[in-house]
C-alpha cells in the first residue's frame, strides 16, 4: 500500500459495496477529478454520476481531499510498475530506469486515469502530501528516482518532446552509472 494510499483510507461501508456500484463510485471521482483542479472540485457531479446520495459520499469519504488521495492512489496503483529486485539488490542499471519511466509515461497514455494524471501534475501536486520512502537508496538511485518523476511530469504534460526527454535521462543516468564505477 502506497503512503498516499495510507492517508486516504476508505471507509469499510465503501469497501463492502457491490463491485459494481464501487466502479460507478471511482468512475464519477476520475471524471470530476481529471476535469477540475481538487480546488474546484465539487461533491454535487460526483454524487449526482454515481447516483448515490451526498450522505453516502460522506460515510465512504473524509471529504473531497480524502476521496482524491483514494483515486489518485488507485490510479498509481493501477497503472505504476513497481521497481523491483534491481532497487532491492543495490544495482543501477540506466536502461532499467529508462524502461520503468518508458514504461510508467505508456501505460498512462493509455489508461482511463491520463487525464487524471495529468491534472494531478497540473495543478493537485502541490496540495496533496506524497512521501517517498527513499531513505534506503543509494545517492544514484535516489537521484535515478528524481530525474525519473521529473521526466515522466515533463512528458505527460509535453508528449512531444517524450524522445528528447528520454534520451535525456539515458544520457544523465549514464553519466551516474560511470561516476559509481
Amino acid at each position: 500500500m502506497s503512503l498516499l494510499e495510507e492517508k486516504a483510507m476508505v471507509s469499510t461501508t465503501f469497501l463492502n459495496l457491490n463491485d459494481e456500484k464501487q466502479a460507478r463510485i471511482r468512475k464519477a471521482l476520475i471524471d470530476e477529478f481529471s476535469s477540475r483542479p481538487l480546488a474546484e472540485a465539487e461533491v454535487a457531479p460526483i454524487v449526482k454520476q454515481a447516483g448515490i446520495a451526498r450522505g453516502a459520499f460522506y460515510k465512504y469519504f473524509d471529504d473531497l481531499k480524502d476521496a482524491y488521495r483514494y483515486i489518485y492512489g488507485v490510479a498509481m496503483k493501477d497503472i505504476h510498475i513497481r521497481i523491483n529486485q534491481a532497487v532491492a539488490k543495490g544495482e543501477f542499471e540506466p536502461d532499467f530506469y529508462v524502461k520503468q519511466v518508458t514504461a510508467f509515461v505508456d501505460g498512462v497514455s493509455q489508461s482511463s486515469y491520463r487525464d487524471l494524471v495529468k491534472m494531478h501534475l497540473k495543478r493537485n501536486e502541490s496540495l496533496i502530501d506524497e512521501d517517498f520512502d527513499d531513505v534506503n537508496l543509494s545517492g544514484r538511485q535516489w537521484a535515478a528516482m528524481v530525474l525519473s518523476h521529473q521526466v515522466i511530469k515533463q512528458i505527460l504534460l509535453n508528449p512531444k518532446e517524450r524522445d528528447v526527454l528520454i534520451k535525456r535521462l539515458r544520457d544523465v543516468l549514464m553519466q551516474l552509472a560511470r561516476k559509481g564505477d
